[in-house]
């Protein structure tokens, strides 16, 4: 994409009444006006709260939206020309059950107050293979604190990835803490029985990784509060 393309899709969200941007200084002094109020302020009713963490284009989000309208959707990512092409299509098909929140997922708890959030799926993260980029892997133990804390205590996560890596480092911790593995399949598209909204729902990069054969793996799991 090109710097012009950027700018422009940047300024049009800024017109975007279903895209929030707050300034990292409003976050990180617990200034943002949504933490705490999301139903309220933004989607003016009690539907639960579901999150896409680096949500990309946008697809899931907007897909789930689609399927669920009892269910109030965010699309979070850092990078907001990604994810204009969701807010766009949602703003188009008039799908106002979906937001897209421009931030990082580092600040997760700045952005959602404790018990707020029902769902969150993490789609297609990078895998951060190498020892030294640990810190920054979606499903590490420092996340999942960040999640536990903002997630209702029968509050689920979903992780959907093609990496194999990713996937068995998933169920390995998970299994490790003592957290509950509701379900785990290491390749969707070649077994029965998987939950529709996994595997109706592809995103651009799935799509890829589909006609390049890898298999497409997902876990669904709970954080336990108390491991004791």
């Amino acid at each position: 994409m090109g710097s012009k393309n950027k700018l422009k899709r940047f300024e049009e969200n800024k017109t975007f009444a279903n895209v929030i941007q707050p300034l990292r200084e409003e976050l990180l002094t617990d200034a943002f006006a949504y933490k705490g109020h999301w139903n309220e302020l933004y989607f003016k009713n009690d539907h639960p709260i579901v999150l896409e963490l680096g949500c990309g284009k946008g697809e899931y989000s907007v897909g789930l939206a689609k399927r669920h309208p009892e269910k109030n959707f965010i699309g979070i990512d850092i990078k907001g020309a990604r994810f204009w092409r969701g807010a766009k299509t949602a703003l188009e098909g008039d799908i106002n059950n979906v937001a897209f929140l421009r931030a990082q997922i580092e600040l997760i708890e700045k952005c959602f107050a404790p018990d707020e959030v029902s769902e969150i799926w993490i789609t297609f993260p990078d895998p951060q293979i190498k020892y030294k980029r640990t810190k920054h892997r979606l499903t590490n133990e420092s996340f999942l604190e960040r999640y536990a804390h903002i997630l209702k205590p029968e509050g689920y996560i979903h992780l959907k990835t093609d990496s194999e890596f990713m996937h068995g480092y998933t169920l390995g911790l998970l299994h490790g803490a003592k957290h509950k593995v509701l379900y785990a399949n290491h390749n969707i598209y070649n077994s029965d029985g998987v939950p529709t909204e996994v595997t109706e729902i592809k995103t651009f990069y799935e799509q890829f990784y589909l006609e390049q054969g890898k298999p497409i793996t997902y876990i669904r799991f709970q954080i336990s509060r108390d491991k004791d």
